[in-house]
């Protein structure tokens, strides 16, 4: 069974494993103060697009399209299982994203992400992504950079 994304629920053994992950993993790199995470209650809302990745069935990924209420929406909480590092997973839930924007008629996809993870900003760049200031509620924060993509 090859990858597949799809919507589903947060609320989800395997994915408060990759959130445990995630948070551990944030934590090595940066202070609190510079680690903006949402939990499982904001990833419930009706404005958040939920997108889970599996892999023979297995989750091995998640991400969030969190709608800003101005034509904008905000990626969080994009994480792959270091297990499944290589299957190019990331760049298979930014191509579902990217699809989502598209029909929900966003103008424009934004994130936050850490200046420590060459990996993710990579991903960004090659998907289309560029530098912006900081958006609300972002401040400038010398270990974040905030890219979007015009869609």
């Amino acid at each position: 069974m090859p990858v597949e994304i799809n919507p589903e629920s947060p609320r989800q053994p395997e994915i408060a494993r990759l959130m445990d992950l995630s948070n551990a993993y944030m934590a090595s790199l940066y202070p609190a103060e510079s680690n903006h995470l949402v939990d499982l209650e904001a990833l419930e809302k009706p404005t958040v697009s939920f997108l889970v990745a599996r892999n023979d069935g297995a989750i091995v990924g998640c991400c969030a399209l969190v709608e800003a209420g101005d034509g904008t929406a905000e990626i969080k909480r994009m994480f792959v299982d270091p297990e499944a590092r290589g299957l190019q997973i990331g760049k298979r839930m930014m191509t579902a994203l990217i699809e989502r924007a598209q029909a929900l008629k966003l103008s424009a996809i934004r994130l936050e992400t850490g200046i420590s993870q060459p990996e993710a900003i990579g991903l960004y760049r090659k998907a289309g992504f560029v530098e912006i200031e900081p958006f609300p509620p972002y401040k400038p924060d010398p270990l974040s950079m905030f890219m979007e993509l015009r869609l």
